[in-house]
């Protein structure tokens, strides 16, 4: 990931947990129409980073205008004038706004909150609870509230507010363990009315209620629970929630006051889910081939997911899906399903990902590709990383292999590759050109990512130097296992590009391009939760 120096002049404060605002010296600083505005957000939402023209372009226009380079250009020079000059550098075409530490509101919300979640787990509930409500204190309603009709906005926006409720979350967590638990049990009720799909505050609930005295309500609530997540989406409720029904009917000690901050029964953590959506049920068998030993893990969860136009084939398709959730569970994966009737598949499917809180979304190529309107919709829609599987199946013998550029989509394309290597026992392999700018091979770029990997996930990679052709890269791919490449930003409008189209027509194993999510992935520690995005680089830098 590239990053900048920052270097903001210290009168301007940014605040994007709520409307878009920017103050200077206390006065509110007038920031143009609605598309200049959003640029801004944008790069707010990736302060310090380098963001790349293509991704302003894209998420500000649905169908950019032939002149739309030149349009962000004019923003951005607007904004210069606006801010100051050394606010927003250049990178070529691309652009990188700078913050002076404490500048934007996000960052001290991150702040306030990881402080706050640590004294929770080193058991101070108190000082979590207060540096939580401090945390929540900087929020002044739904983020970017006033961009959210522009589509790049409001992915921000969306994970924006995923960061709250989840501080929430572990605030309310933190009152329980204080022994706040009538005031909690109140407070619950009403969010549980407004997130009904949200486990987790369906969880916080159910311990409130119990520990308040309640145990019949507690149940009750799980019924409540479980009844809605059924309807909705078809699907049973996650490990934590069934383990916590089952620690209430025991009336396990361990749920009561005074036995710490744990909400869920004994020995329970939280698991990272991995989102299997198949656009045509047909593909739920090769793309559980790649995806079951990511959820082999003891923190991991999968979730299988179909969907089908008419309610005449939903008996058919839960069917199917109970058989493949048996078969797959009877291997010691935690394993659920979920079958609903849909219209809009890939925005639905993606709308699952979202309220199940999954780190991965695994979803098969269509025959269209990236034309595919369905496809399309997920990966615009999807908060989480989006691997798109081609040629899906059980991967041959031989190594993970992982085209490496440096840019954003291929960390998340190295995350999932050192995953799927640390489940399967595979080596993982580097891929670069041996001509780049300046005329140097990759290598040295390539060694770099492999120190980051070693130091952020514990994985070793070795290097592969490739002519820079795609028939080269094709090649190498019949040696590997399976490859892992980041899909590239300019995806809407250029497609694959033609090394990655040769791959998806040439490859003879299976190939997952992955677009990179918001969400922290897989392999991100549980106190990501309230850090907005997370990455092996950032984690490693």
């Amino acid at each position: 990931m590239a990053s900048v120096e920052s270097s903001a002049p210290d009168r301007l404060e940014f605040r994007i947990l709520g409307p878009l605002d920017v103050l200077a010296d206390g006065a509110p600083v007038r920031l143009g129409g609605p598309r200049q505005r959003a640029v801004l957000a944008m790069l707010l939402g990736h302060a310090n980073e380098v963001v790349p023209a293509e991704r302003l372009i894209d998420g500000v226009w649905d169908e950019p205008p032939g002149t739309a380079a030149n349009v962000v250009q004019g923003y951005v020079s607007q904004l210069r004038r606006t801010l100051g000059r050394d606010v927003i550098a250049t990178r070529g075409r691309d652009y990188a706004i700078r913050l002076a530490q404490g500048a934007l509101d996000l960052h001290r919300f991150e702040r306030l909150s990881a402080r706050a979640v640590a004294a929770l787990d080193e058991g101070r509930p108190a000082d979590a609870s207060a540096g939580l409500r401090e945390a929540l204190a900087l929020w002044r309603g739904p983020a970017l509230s006033d961009l959210i009709d522009i589509t790049g906005v409001a992915r921000i926006a969306d994970r924006l507010d995923e960061l709250r409720r989840a501080a929430l979350e572990r605030r309310i967590e933190a009152d329980l363990a204080c022994g706040r638990d009538t005031e909690a049990a109140i407070e619950l009720a009403g969010l549980v009315a407004e997130h009904p799909l949200r486990e987790r505050l369906r969880a916080l609930q159910m311990r409130a209620l119990y520990r308040c005295g309640r145990q019949a309500d507690a149940l009750a609530a799980y019924r409540d629970a479980r009844t809605t997540l059924v309807e909705e989406l078809g699907i049973e409720p996650g490990r934590e929630l069934q383990e916590l029904e089952r620690a209430i009917f025991a009336q396990d000690p361990a749920l009561s006051a005074g036995a710490g901050p744990s909400l869920a029964a004994p020995q329970t953590a939280r698991a990272a889910t991995v989102l299997v959506a198949a656009l045509q049920r047909e593909a739920l068998p090769s793309l559980l081939a790649i995806s079951e030993p990511l959820a082999r893990a003891p923190d991991r969860e999968l979730v299988l997911a179909a969907t089908v136009a008419g309610a005449d084939g939903l008996e058919p398709l839960a069917l199917r899906l109970s058989e493949l959730r048996a078969e797959i569970g009877a291997r010691g994966v935690a394993v659920r399903a979920a079958a609903f009737t849909s219209d809009r598949p890939g925005a639905d499917l993606a709308r699952l990902a979202d309220e199940q809180e999954a780190r991965l979304m695994i979803v098969e190529a269509p025959d269209g590709l990236l034309d595919d309107p369905e496809l399309a919709a997920v990966l615009d829609a999807a908060v989480c990383d989006v691997a798109v599987a081609v040629r899906a199946g059980p991967p041959p013998g031989g190594p993970v292999l992982v085209p490496f550029s440096g840019a954003a989509h291929d960390w998340a394309a190295v995350e999932l590759g050192a995953d799927l290597a640390r489940a399967t026992g595979r080596p993982v392999r580097l891929a670069g050109a041996s001509v780049g700018p300046g005329g140097r091979d990759a290598s040295r770029l390539l060694a770099s990512a492999s120190l980051v990997m070693q130091r952020g996930l514990g994985i070793d990679a070795q290097p592969l130097i490739l002519e820079p052709a795609p028939d080269a890269l094709v090649a190498a791919a019949g040696a590997a296992g399976i490859v892992v490449c980041g899909l590239t930003e300019r995806w809407r409008r250029e497609g694959l590009g033609r090394a990655r189209a040769a791959l998806a027509s040439g490859a003879p194993v299976p190939v997952l391009f992955v677009r990179r999510g918001l969400r922290p992935g897989t392999l991100a520690p549980p106190e990501s939760d309230t850090r907005f995005t997370w990455t092996v680089a950032a984690a490693a830098g």
